[in-house]
């Protein structure tokens, strides 16, 4: 039976637009059957719409506390039987009983050699620059299981560039985008090769 994803989006949604498009053309062996996002309005949003995919806004300030929260966010995972987690520039940390819920079933996209560059307040472009600042020879992109803390857990696949002498954050944010179109839908298609194996 095909496996059914979440993709949690905080943003514009260009790497949901890709697994989407992996999904239909079967790179991934898996459909996208929820698009979750902690704020309204976004991109990310009418892409999902776009293909007709159902999807939820969650925000957490509108629980009276974590436990709240972290209760809605099993029950929609339950509620549309989803087999897998995927993080696509979702900003906000997973609440701990749902990482334990799903533990190694939950996945994230970083924009840089993980464990380099990596906690709260290091995601987009604050990365690239960190990455510039410290005079980085090489970059590149990390996918990891989600642990309980940022940018954390067991890491799954990773993809290496250069850095150029030329670069700026800009630059090597457009080069570091391509390669996570690249890197996503190949993680995601070897965990579910590992859950089926279970």
């Amino acid at each position: 039976m095909e496996s059914r994803l979440s993709v949690w989006v905080s943003g514009s949604g260009s790497n949901l637009e890709r697994i989407i498009e992996a999904c239909k053309n079967k790179e991934i062996p898996a459909s996208v059957a929820l698009v979750l996002s902690d704020r309204p309005g976004i991109l990310a949003l009418e892409r999902a719409a776009k293909h007709s995919i159902p999807s939820v806004i969650v925000v957490k300030k509108a629980y009276e506390n974590e436990g709240a929260y972290a209760l809605s966010l099993l029950e929609l995972l339950k509620k549309h039987r989803i087999d897998l987690v995927c993080l696509a520039g979702y900003l906000r940390k997973v609440p701990e009983e749902v990482v334990r819920v799903y533990r190694e079933r939950i996945l994230n996209l970083h924009p840089a050699l993980l464990p380099k560059f990596g906690g709260k307040g290091l995601y987009g472009q604050t990365v690239h620059e960190a990455v510039l600042a410290a005079k980085e020879q090489e970059t590149g992109v990390t996918v990891h299981y989600v642990d309980e803390q940022y940018d954390h857990g067991s890491i799954i696949l990773q993809k290496r560039i250069p850095v150029l002498p030329a670069d700026t954050p800009e630059t090597l944010a457009q080069r570091v985008h391509q390669l996570e179109y690249e890197i996503y839908p190949e993680a995601i298609k070897l965990v579910l090769e590992k859950l089926a194996r279970r």
